[in-house]
């Protein structure tokens, strides 16, 4: 056979074959074909088809063995395949397949009616689908035409509404001209009378000049005057400053003696110092106290902590598990007292950092630099309630500044008269340090 088989008949092949490969052992099955016998049917008909079609056309065997499979399920029409007489009304491709697989006399005459019948089919569904589009032409041209039409009318209203627009303008153009040439007139009007105002203010500003020019030889006169005066004050002042300093140190000479003579102690205790809570193992220097601010504005924490005998109270955890919460409690609460001993050396403010007890197993040693107090919650008590005692152990009138971001410790500190202040406000000021 010259031609190859048509698209169809040669898709049938495959298919009958390759539903016959997934029913035969193993060693019966073609070597070419062996490992598509695990596929399903379609998928093995879809990825091997080039390799059935090749092992048909070589191996008789394996071609007769696929058409003894039809001799099952198409008994009859085999047999007239076979004899030469197919029934006019039978499927012409089915007939090329059987043809193709049993090979009678004749069978690549019944290929070339099947490739025959197909180009016809073809050829009728073209012309049909060819008919289709030019009634689909014809609808979408009427339509086309009618939607020309609609178009064409409503570009001339536009073309009216526009002729219109145009002499409306028109008209309110002339207007316009009418009214500049008013406005010309009236202009030159005003510009003659500002030039004649403008010469007399030019008069005017002429006496003004030299009644200034005399005003200032009087006001020179007055300030040497005045200058004379406050050099003999200054004069006279540093008397007075001398008098007063001599009388201001003996004042502190005498307080001097008498604290010698009661031997008073040199420091005195602060509140906070008083107020309940366990003190770490080693314990800071005490240092000046504090009052708070607002998260809208940054530059308000220097302010407060430039604020006379400020005491910042600092809730420890709050601040390391805002700034650095993955690192240890121990290395927590270092980096942040010596961040704080910082601060407070910069600012001269007394710095009280509070720490939660209750997750201390025992007492811990905390090296505190200079000017922090650190204290730890007692048994049974709370970091934010040893923050409440802390400020209300303050005297009335004292700023203290609570730097915690939680709500409630922060309501407290406001309701306690303290100002509070946002944890991230203090790490910010620790990391510019």
């Amino acid at each position: 056979m010259g031609r190859p088989l048509p698209e169809a008949v040669r898709q049938g092949v495959v298919e009958v074959a390759a539903e016959l490969i997934g029913s035969l052992p193993p060693d019966e099955i073609p070597a070419p074909l062996r490992r598509f016998a695990r596929f399903e049917r379609r998928k093995r008909a879809r990825l091997a088809g080039q390799h059935i079609a090749a092992v048909l056309e070589k191996d008789d065997g394996f071609r007769r063995r696929v058409a003894e499979g039809l001799r099952e399920t198409h008994a009859d029409l085999v047999e007239a395949v076979e004899d030469g007489n197919v029934p006019p009304a039978a499927d012409p491709v089915r007939v090329a397949v059987l043809g193709y697989l049993l090979r009678p006399a004749g069978w690549t005459e019944l290929v070339g009616s099947a490739r025959e019948e197909l180009e016809r089919s073809a050829t009728a569904s073209e012309e049909e689908a060819a008919e289709r589009r030019v009634a689909a032409l014809k609808e979408e041209l009427a339509a086309t035409r009618s939607a020309r039409g609609a178009e064409f009318d409503k570009v001339r209203g536009e073309l009216r509404e526009a002729k219109a627009e145009v002499a409306e303008l028109r008209r309110k153009l002339h207007e316009a001209r009418t009214r500049f040439r008013a406005a010309e007139e009236r202009a030159a009007a005003v510009a003659a009378e500002a030039e004649r105002e403008l010469a007399t203010a030019r008069e005017s500003t002429a006496a003004s000049e030299k009644e200034l020019r005399k005003l200032r030889a009087r006001a020179a006169q007055a300030e040497a005057a005045a200058e004379a005066a406050k050099r003999a004050a200054r004069e006279g002042r540093n008397v007075d400053d001398v008098r007063l300093r001599m009388l201001l140190d003996t004042l502190v000479d005498a307080a001097q003696g008498v604290r010698r003579e009661l031997a008073l102690p040199s420091t005195i205790g602060r509140p906070a110092d008083v107020a309940g809570g366990l003190e770490p193992e080693r314990q800071a220097h005490r240092t000046l106290p504090g009052r708070a601010l607002s998260d809208s504005d940054p530059q308000l924490l220097e302010r407060l902590l430039t604020l006379p005998q400020v005491h910042l109270v600092v809730d420890g955890y709050n601040v390391t598990k805002t700034g650095y919460g993955e690192l240890p409690l121990s290395d927590q609460r270092s980096r942040l007292v010596s961040g704080l001993g910082g601060l407070a050396a910069q600012t001269r403010a007394e710095v009280t950092c509070v720490f939660d007890g209750a997750e201390l197993d025992a007492p811990v040693a905390v090296a505190a630099p200079r000017g922090v107090r650190v204290k730890f919650s007692a048994p049974g008590q709370t970091a934010d309630e040893l923050i409440g005692e802390l400020v209300r152990a303050e005297p009335p009138g004292r700023p203290v500044v609570v730097v915690s971001s939680d709500r409630e410790v922060a309501d407290a500190a406001r309701r306690a008269d303290a100002r509070p202040c946002p944890s991230s406000l203090l790490l910010r000021r620790l990391g510019r340090a």
